[in-house]
């Protein structure tokens, strides 16, 4: 994360703020979260603190559907619970960085889990390597202040990614044809579409977040991450 520097800098947020921040405010109602509680703070670093509280909730929602769905990826670590899971990644605030998932983070993390000769714990790989590259473009920040400028081509890197992950799920498959884990369909047939409503949250909020980032900076999102693509995509930081 760069520092904002000059007035001009603080000016483009405020402009910012002011073009793309009522569909923000749109979404984050929507899920229930939004609320003004510091004045000190620009209207971005509001935002983003919310986008980064909102994506952690569904981080955890998602946490939960996946090992509903997949029980079996649970038990490979004896003794573990859902609640354990949830408050590994509650209480680590920064970086996530564990001895289990071969010390990967990220996007590498999230490789693991469509891995063909990884023995361990797929979901846990997936949503601890999918809140670390969130974090990773939040500059591992767990809020915002003004001195703080967002990354927009590493928070809209990290949307795209988020779509290769959908697409990974849904076509990725193990030798016998299984799906490494089972979200959206069982047995061939799609029972639960609240997975495409949870990654459709994530990406909006995301992308919005980088419009926002962009505009500050008066800026265009440069990178080739409108490519489509079907590998994760190492965040320009």
């Amino acid at each position: 994360m760069r520092a904002t520097t000059g007035l001009s800098g603080f000016a483009g947020r405020r402009r910012a703020a002011r073009l793309l921040l009522p569909g923000l405010f749109l979404l984050l109602s929507a899920c229930g979260h939004y609320d003004i509680k510091n004045l000190a703070k620009s209207d971005i670093d509001l935002v983003a603190d919310e986008v980064i509280v909102e994506t952690r909730s569904l981080v955890r929602d998602l946490t939960i559907k996946l090992y509903k769905r997949n029980p079996a990826e649970l038990r490979k670590v004896p003794g573990q619970t859902i609640e354990g899971r949830l408050a590994i990644l509650r209480e680590n605030r920064r970086e996530l960085l564990f001895a289990e998932l071969q010390g990967r983070q990220g996007i590498n993390a999230m490789d693991l889990a469509f891995d063909p000769v990884y023995q361990g714990d797929r979901v846990f790989a997936l949503v601890a390597g999918l809140a670390d590259m969130l974090r990773q473009s939040y500059g591992y920040k767990p809020e915002m202040f003004m001195v703080d400028q967002l990354n927009a081509e590493a928070l809209a890197t990290s949307a795209r990614n988020i779509e290769v992950l959908v697409w990974k799920l849904k076509q990725s498959r193990r030798a016998d044809g299984r799906p490494y884990l089972i979200t959206h369909e069982r047995g061939g047939v799609v029972d639960n579409l609240s997975f495409e409503r949870l990654f459709g949250k994530l990406i909006a909020l995301q992308d919005l977040l980088a419009r926002v980032a962009a505009d500050a900076d008066d800026r265009l999102i440069t990178t080739a991450v409108h490519t489509a693509s079907t590998v994760f995509i190492p965040l320009p930081i």
